[in-house]
């Protein structure tokens, strides 16, 4: 990945903290974090990684997130001075869900070669 794109993401990152703090009005106890921000070399497109706790709340959150990704769009490139704005794409991160279930299964491999 060239520097020039660890710097749009790092930046993309940021704002969009910036703004889904202040935009987006999730119900109480409701959090959502960025894990990651991956765009394309072109800057077409960028992908958003979220986590979201409780994960019973993720389709609330997408649905949330969906409803406010024009406004999102709007305030990120009046904050952005790019010549190509890329357009955001928000993704569930489920690194953290599928570590858990490896690790079940690796607890369940060794219970059963004791």
């Amino acid at each position: 990945m060239s520097f020039r794109i660890q710097k749009v993401n790092s930046l993309i990152k940021e704002q969009i903290a910036e703004i889904l703090t202040r935009e987006l009005n999730l119900k109480s106890g409701v959090f959502l974090t960025i894990v990651k921000v991956d765009t394309t070399k072109d800057l077409r497109y960028t992908r958003i990684f979220i986590s979201v706790f409780p994960e019973g709340d993720r389709k609330y959150v997408l649905t949330a997130l969906k409803n406010e990704k024009i406004n999102i769009q709007k305030i990120l490139h009046n904050k952005l001075h790019l010549k190509i704005m890329p357009k955001v794409i928000f993704k569930l991160d489920t690194t953290e869900a599928e570590a858990d279930k490896i690790e079940k299964i690796l607890r369940k491999i060794k219970k059963e070669d004791k």
